[in-house]
């Protein structure tokens, strides 16, 4: 029993470059990456939902690939490259999609909007001709109790025309 609280309590020194800029902290071995994001680095636009990588709302971008940051460990950012949406919306990459979720009233409460932006531009770099069907595929893992999906996929849908010059 010695030997487990050891190990939870041990602290490791862990740098990464977080939404661009490099930071080393000292962090609990077992703290996962969204209560690190939020409670020691003040990133509270990534949210905690179910706790269980179910609903989205946790969801970060590590090494250019979402991941769901209540089932990723702070400490195994060690070395990658991590960005919330602090980031990606203040470097601007998503600036079209914010715009076109608040034209399309796709972020009612807004407590999935986060989550649900940074899939919804991973759907765009990856499938940028995405049909509706695909839209709606790809946000699957992403809760939303209070939009119904519809506002969402119109938002993604108009967005990936604009990019695509059909607009």
């Amino acid at each position: 029993m010695k030997a487990f609280m050891e190990t939870k309590n041990t602290i490791v020194e862990t740098t990464l470059n977080l939404n661009g800029e490099p930071i080393t902290r000292r962090i609990p071995v077992r703290q996962n990456l969204v209560d690190f994001l939020r409670e020691e680095m003040g990133l509270t636009g990534t949210h905690i939902g179910c706790e269980h990588g179910v609903c989205g709302a946790c969801t970060v971008r590590v090494d250019g690939n979402i991941v769901r940051g209540c089932l990723m460990l702070a400490v195994q950012a060690e070395g990658r490259t991590v960005e919330t949406i602090e980031g990606l919306s203040d470097s601007g990459e998503i600036a079209d999609l914010q715009d076109a979720f608040h034209k399309r009233n796709a972020l009612q409460c807004g407590f999935c909007t986060p989550g649900m932006l940074l899939t919804v531009q991973d759907l765009a770099q990856k499938n940028p001709q995405a049909t509706r069907e695909q839209i709606r595929e790809h946000i699957s893992g992403n809760y939303c109790r209070c939009t119904g999906y519809q506002a969402i996929v119109d938002a993604v849908e108009t967005v990936l025309a604009a990019r695509q010059g059909k607009t």
